[in-house]
């Protein structure tokens, strides 16, 4: 028996594995998007590709009002072209927060889920 102080990730002196709850191998995003046992998060996987749609889309719609916005006048375009940025950063801070409580939960989820008795 060792008396030594577990390590500082890990306060019940258990040895660090990795967080399951991936898909098993061979069995990929559709794999795990089609699991109807929900044994298995597609949440980690999709996470970057939302996050990257997300950052395309405000950038689209960012331009689409900037062009709306000169076609209506001209200081109506440099208003969006003012202030448009910084929409777009508050936006996409609040489309992050949401994404990382989503992975937040889905791995103490999976923490939980396969936590020994």
């Amino acid at each position: 028996m060792s008396y030594g102080t577990p390590p500082p990730n890990d306060p019940y002196g258990q040895p660090a594995a990795p967080p399951p709850g991936g898909p098993p191998a061979g069995k990929g995003f559709f794999g795990a998007l089609f699991d109807f046992s929900f044994e298995f998060f597609v949440t980690p996987m999709i996470v970057k590709a939302v996050y990257i749609l997300s950052i395309v889309a405000l950038g689209i719609g960012w331009l689409v009002f900037l062009a709306a916005g000169f076609a209506q006048s001209a200081g109506a375009g440099i208003f969006v072209l003012i202030l448009g940025p910084i929409a777009i950063v508050l936006y996409l801070c609040l489309i992050r927060m949401t994404l990382e409580f989503y992975l937040a939960v889905t791995r103490m989820s999976q923490d939980i889920h396969h936590r020994p008795l």
